[in-house]
């Protein structure tokens, strides 16, 4: 049984592993990235968002320059990629399975950062056959 503190950690990592597929994500697809967008993806507070830059910035995840434009920095990049992966095959498998759209996006949120990348490796070879067939 997690105690509460390891439960707190736990909980950080996700949220920053969030954050930084969120930034991967809004890149892709915008191009450019700025605080506000992730607000505005995510449905947080402008306050919240600032706090999270703010730890990424300390930890070497992201760099935000003059005008307020986000990168993500080499490690940010390496944890954002292996996120959205889990995050792309998982919501596909489950929809595959049946299970609505909405659900298998929201389900694969869930399982994306409580698996190890031994059991995302075998599961990941065994979901891309399936999804082959």
């Amino acid at each position: 049984m997690e105690n509460s503190e390891t439960m707190a950690v736990r909980k950080s990592t996700e949220s920053a592993e969030n954050y930084l597929e969120t930034i991967l994500m809004l890149k892709e697809k915008k191009g450019m990235v700025r605080s506000i967008d992730i607000v505005h993806q995510l449905d947080f507070s402008k306050p919240s968002v600032s706090h999270a830059v703010g730890l990424l910035k300390k930890s070497g995840h992201i760099v935000v320059d003059q005008d307020g434009w986000i990168e993500l920095t080499e490690s940010g990049l390496e944890i954002a990629k292996r996120i959205y992966e889990r995050h792309l095959l998982i919501s596909k498998w489950l929809v595959k399975l049946g299970i609505d759209p909405e659900t298998a996006e929201e389900e694969a949120c869930k399982i994306e950062h409580d698996i190890s990348s031994h059991t995302f490796e075998v599961l990941k070879t065994h979901i891309e056959k399936d999804l082959a067939e």
